[in-house]
């Protein structure tokens, strides 16, 4: 997360950034390849006349955030993402050069605010009626993965936000992006533990603390965090908590989450808690979540698609780039029982009922 330049020297970029952009109005792509219109970038704020449809998303150029963004305008919203240092500015200004980015309405801005400072999320949020944090972090040295300072720095940033939103009079909800992490390391000496992991499970802090777990020590105490302050202020949460989030290229693309996420993956493979999920599938979930919040939504929801057998692993492995005894360890045996069994009942029940609705049938 290391900021470079100065706040004053990012804030000149984003001006030529949006000068660039308008410049740019007249560019057009084929509507099938199309992925965002209307993009304005600016240091802070913009004008909504639809403000009920205003969304904020952090995170908003990384991985996950960009099929966030994606899935919210295909819904008609209006998004605001947060742009925090010199590495996003330099995603945007690559997304204007290829053209994923284009002008002619104003229905996608980015401001800048930093995920360190209540204030500057508070002015960020301003207008807003709700927030998405997807807490996408990265290794400065593109070495580690996941540190232990950036576990600190995860929970520290969460509880930020969750304040901010909570300041904000115009934030009326907010979905925070976990991971199934939070809820499979419960460690190996519980004997009385429940052979199902759903929404109500909680990874273990000291198990994933002894096993230098970093990523999902990270995930676990920002999502505690998060829910702390949400019962604090009485704002209105709903946390996700997708398992390891594949799609196209994306190792490449988001290899600080990938590489941390199968710190354990044997474990994981071995006790039937290793999943993925699509990245287009969770930005599904995360958007039809929120607006369910606005009925009777809420608490946590586990999302993936498969659980990892021999053959998903293998395929696994060649994308992330590792060995396979990597992630299901040396045996070739698919008659191993596994000690646990994933549910997600509470996430496609909700998604069920929405696709219902749109069909009339509720």
């Amino acid at each position: 997360m290391g900021i470079l330049g100065s706040e004053e020297s990012m804030r000149v970029e984003l001006e030529e950034l949006r000068r660039m952009l308008v410049a740019c109005a007249g560019l057009q792509r084929r509507k099938d390849e199309e992925q965002f219109k209307g993009v304005r970038v600016s240091s802070m704020g913009m004008d909504i006349d639809d403000a009920d449809k205003l969304v904020c998303v952090t995170s908003g150029v990384s991985y996950l955030g960009l099929a966030i963004v994606n899935k919210l305008l295909v819904g008609g919203y209006s998004v605001r993402i947060i742009v925090e240092n010199q590495e996003d500015i330099n995603k945007l200004r690559e997304m204007e050069s290829s053209g994923e980015m284009m002008t002619g309405n104003n229905n996608l801005s980015a401001v800048m605010a930093k995920l360190t400072e209540i204030e500057s999320l508070t002015e960020a949020f301003q207008g807003c009626r709700g927030v998405l944090h997807t807490s996408a972090f990265t290794d400065p040295a593109g070495l580690s993965g996941y540190t232990k300072s950036m576990a600190e720095i995860e929970v520290k940033a969460c509880e930020n936000v969750m304040r901010a939103c909570a300041r904000t009079p115009s934030v009326r909800k907010c979905v925070l992006t976990s991971s199934l992490l939070a809820c499979v390391w419960r460690g190996n000496n519980q004997c009385d533990l429940s052979p199902v992991v759903n929404d109500d499970c909680w990874s273990d802090v000291s198990f994933c603390t002894e096993k230098k777990l970093w990523y999902s020590l990270g995930k676990l105490r920002a999502e505690k965090a998060a829910w702390r302050v949400a019962k604090e202020t009485g704002l209105k949460l709903a946390t996700i908590c997708p398992a390891l989030v594949t799609g196209p290229e994306f190792c490449p693309r988001n290899p600080t989450a990938t590489i941390a996420y199968l710190k354990g993956a044997q474990e994981m493979y071995a006790n039937g808690t290793l999943a993925t999920v699509g990245v287009s599938k969770l930005a599904a979930a995360e958007a039809c979540v929120y607006e369910a919040m606005d009925k009777n939504a809420g608490g946590r929801y586990i999302c993936f698609d498969d659980v990892v057998d021999r053959d998903r692993a293998e395929k696994l492995a060649r994308e992330a780039g590792v060995p396979t005894n990597k992630i299901c360890g040396n045996s070739d045996s698919e008659d191993v029982q596994a000690r646990f069994r994933l549910s997600n009942d509470k996430l496609s029940t909700l998604m069920s009922r929405t696709l219902r609705c749109c069909y009339g049938e509720c």
